[in-house]
């Protein structure tokens, strides 16, 4: 009886073994260690593991269908596309079949341009499966030469609701391969089939098209107005390269067959990535897009963004650091595998990543806002002040969403007891944003600790509480500032809601204990205190709240010189 290649997931390895595993277990530590290692490393969605353990197993244990199936998925996870083959080509016949190993051999054929072996494939029902096949063909068709029969093949899975908009808008990209540029934008536009839903690369496609019909100034037009609210540096770039450029370029986005049938499994890998539960499937489609064709870097990136949302940041890394320098997507290449690092524990080398990508590219703002970021992460805020300004220095500041610019260099002047220069970004901010909940926060929390402007500082609590009513913070800084203004009665609920919300923070339950101390509840200000201290406060926090506990609250401020708290 045929055994089912089964494609690897945790869903696959969780359950019992497989027969031919739990047999394998008489054949000695060999085979079960390498299977159960490839097994825990499935679990943990680390491909790279699994494919050495799994091939390990099937050195073990050569023609097991199980065990190829999952090192051809192991592999072809990874991108390696041609290791993936050499292991599906140790099937037997009657095992051969499954959907994984006719994507491995698609992926060859349309590597290699063999347009007909691929046609041949998806005709005898062994292509890559039902969401790519339908517009693959299309994209043959193209490539064999009948633009007609292309166009047929994208409108019959455009009648499919689900895939109609990747249908449409491949049937857009074909017209423009072949120099119907009038034709791809009456898609673009709407006009002929009504609106699409757009992504970076339909918005990319459009305008290599209007500069195409001479609409060079509609097509910088549609970049500012899709980068003000999503400042893409791709396209960001492209923007610029239009602007200032004379005469008409070749259109370049999309030419071949094989660069189309890339951007199929692209197209899909992306729908799906927004959508699915699981990111297996759209890895393997982002890995194929860059396997047909290498130059599909975006595909890369998608595949890196993908493999961090499944908490794989050291292949999200590699994945982003294919992506060769020169190429238009290497800066944001760059920027993921600077945040892949910093989720992977390696915030030292996320620095020096974005330290040589300001290098050459410090006139993107993209880049010194990163830059800023990662330095404000690691404590290194006088260094984060500067790449923050350089930002700042390039970008149209009455832009609203530049108010994170100003945010975030306010919290590292604060750091670096700068409160003049921290309230002046911060107010900034808020001249951009008014009611933004952390600016509005900050600002108020400010003023609350340097005991000056304590009624306009309420009012921007309260309506950041207003804004964010379940961050504990905020209705913490609420709770804080009413127990500034002594008004004790009115922080106690503030102050216990926030609690409740973030019940293991030291600082607001040390606060907590504080208004309780004030409102005559001394037994419970210890037992918050206690609590603060078991959170692990720091070390200045903590003899403090010992103190408190040893003497008193009033007590402790009288030590320190005050009259009260509330002063």
């Amino acid at each position: 009886m045929r055994r089912p290649l089964l494609i690897l997931s945790a869903v696959a390895v969780l359950g019992a073994l497989p027969p031919a595993m739990v047999r394998a277990q008489d054949q000695g530590p060999g085979l079960a260690g390498a299977y159960l290692a490839a097994r825990a490393a499935v679990i943990e969605g680390n491909h790279r593991a699994a494919a050495v353990y799994f091939e390990t197993a099937l050195a073990a244990d050569p023609g097991n269908s199980f065990l190829i199936g999952n090192a051809i998925f192991a592999n072809a996870a990874l991108g390696q596309w041609g290791r993936a083959e050499t292991i599906a080509d140790m099937l037997e016949p009657s095992d051969e079949g499954s959907e994984m190993v006719n994507l491995v051999r698609i992926v060859r054929r349309l590597a290699e341009n063999d347009l007909a072996g691929a046609r041949a494939a998806i005709e005898s029902g062994q292509g890559a499966g039902p969401f790519t096949d339908g517009l693959s063909l299309g994209w043959i068709a193209l490539g064999e030469g009948d633009m007609r029969r292309a166009t047929d093949a994208f409108r019959e899975v455009a009648t499919d609701e689900a895939l109609a908009d990747i249908a449409l808008t491949h049937l857009a990209l074909a017209r423009a391969a072949v120099g119907d540029f009038e034709g791809a934008d009456a898609i673009f536009s709407g006009d002929e089939f009504g609106p699409l839903s757009v992504t970076e690369r339909s918005i990319r496609a459009r305008a290599e098209v209007l500069v195409q019909l001479d609409r060079a100034d509609d097509a910088v037009e549609l970049l500012d107005f899709f980068t003000n609210s999503v400042p893409d540096p791709g396209l960001l770039a492209l923007r610029d390269q239009i602007a200032g450029q004379d005469g008409t370029p070749p259109y370049s986005f999309i030419t071949t067959a094989r660069q189309g049938l890339a951007e199929v499994f692209h197209s899909i890998a992306h729908a799906m990535g927004r959508d699915a539960g699981s990111t297996t499937l759209p890895l393997l489609y982002a890995r194929a897009a860059h396997g047909i064709d290498p130059a599909h870097t975006e595909a890369l990136i998608l595949a890196g963004q993908l493999l961090s949302e499944a908490q794989q940041h050291a292949l999200a890394a590699d994945a982003f650091a294919e992506v060769p320098e020169g190429d238009p997507q290497y800066v944001e290449a760059q920027l993921g595998r600077a945040d892949a690092y910093f989720a992977d524990g390696r915030p030292d080398e996320a620095v020096e990543v974005l330290q040589a990508l300001s290098t050459e590219n410090g006139g993107l703002a993209s880049v010194q806002a990163a830059l800023g970021d990662a330095l404000r992460r690691t404590d290194r805020c006088a260094e984060a002040v500067t790449a923050y300004t350089a930002a700042l220095d390039n970008v149209d500041i009455t832009q609203r969403r530049n108010w994170f610019l100003y945010f975030a260099r306010g919290i590292c002047h604060e750091a670096l007891d700068d409160f003049d220069a921290s309230e002046i970004d911060f107010r900034q901010a808020l001249v951009l944003n008014p009611d933004q909940p952390q600016v509005l926060n900050n600002l108020g929390y400010s003023l609350v600790e340097q005991r000056r402007n304590l009624d306009e500082a309420l009012g921007m609590i309260e309506r950041a509480v207003e804004g964010d009513p379940d961050s504990g913070y905020i209705v913490d800084s609420l709770g804080w500032v009413l127990y500034r203004l002594g008004r004790f009665e009115e922080a106690v609920a503030p102050m216990e809601r926030a609690v409740a919300l973030l019940p293991n923070d030291p600082i607001i339950n040390d606060h907590l204990g504080d208004v309780y101390w004030m409102v005559g509840r001394q037994r419970e200000a210890r037992f918050q205190w206690e609590r603060a201290l078991s959170f692990d406060p720091e070390e200045a926090e903590a003899l403090r709240i010992r103190r408190k506990l040893e003497v008193g609250l009033d007590a402790v401020l009288r030590e320190e010189g005050g009259v009260g708290e509330t002063q």
